[in-house]
């Protein structure tokens, strides 16, 4: 049976979470993803946890919630996290030993089936690939150390566009479920200040649901991509999220 995966990068608590939030919870309520995964999760807000009630409560079904937090210093900022219906198996995390990024693993049970779905936030757009594709290259070898297990969905903001060598190199192990624009939306402040504002509005996609071979992309597309019917520069967040449809086939 298919299933319905969606990533999203959360932007922290930063630029009127509070107002956004509604936002966020009101696609979580349409979407009913059975997999949620979540980058820039705000660990003083304990946010994930917040999130999970609110998915489980407009699905009627209990979410299970795995973390990750950012290394060093930034663990007290920020994580990774991944909330769904399915068991939970068992959990893992990667130290990228670069900027103090990190990706977290979650083994699931998906129709009596083992899926390993892998979250991750890699480098700044601003920054250097060299550095993302070092972070790809140590998140494939850690993908290949698992391979007890026949089926891998990978999550997350991968801050590159798949002409850039990190994510060339992720294609060319997995597919994503679509490519189209993700970053950056018109979020802005209080104050009137834009999100990122060196690059164009909603151009590019950075943020992907890679899948591995096995498994059927039956339909897919961006979320959390609406502003505010009642303000036009309040946005869930300062990216779009994707959604999919998946089949294991």
């Amino acid at each position: 049976m298919p299933f319905r995966i969606a990533t999203l990068n959360l932007e922290q608590d930063h630029k009127r979470w509070p107002a956004r939030r509604a936002l966020v919870n009101a696609e979580l309520a349409r979407l009913r993803p059975d997999i949620q995964a979540l980058n820039e999760v705000s660990v003083p807000l304990q946010t994930a946890r917040g999130l999970r009630d609110v998915v489980s409560e407009a699905t009627g079904t209990p979410y299970n919630l795995a973390q990750q937090t950012r290394a060093n210093g930034l663990s007290e900022v920020e994580a990774e996290a991944l909330l769904t219906r399915f068991a939970v198996i068992e959990t893992g995390n990667l130290d990228f030993r670069t900027q103090d990024i990190v990706a977290l693993v979650v083994r699931l049970l998906i129709d009596e089936v083992p899926v390993d779905v892998y979250v991750t936030h890699l480098l700044r757009s601003l920054g250097e690939d060299s550095l993302r594709l070092f972070q790809i290259q140590r998140l494939l070898a850690w993908i290949d150390s698992r391979k007890d297990v026949g089926h891998v969905i990978v999550c997350g903001d991968f801050n590159a566009t798949t002409d850039k060598p990190s994510a060339a190199l992720m294609a060319s192990r997995f597919r994503p479920t679509q490519g189209a624009p993700t970053a950056f939306t018109p979020l802005s402040d209080d104050k009137g200040a834009v999100s990122h504002p060196y690059w164009p509005r909603l151009d590019r996609c950075i943020d992907y649901v890679w899948v591995s071979e096995r498994i059927r992309i039956v339909e897919s597309g961006t979320c959390f991509d609406k502003p505010s019917p009642s303000d036009p520069t309040l946005w869930p967040s300062d990216h779009a999220g994707v959604w999919a449809d998946l089949d294991l086939g």
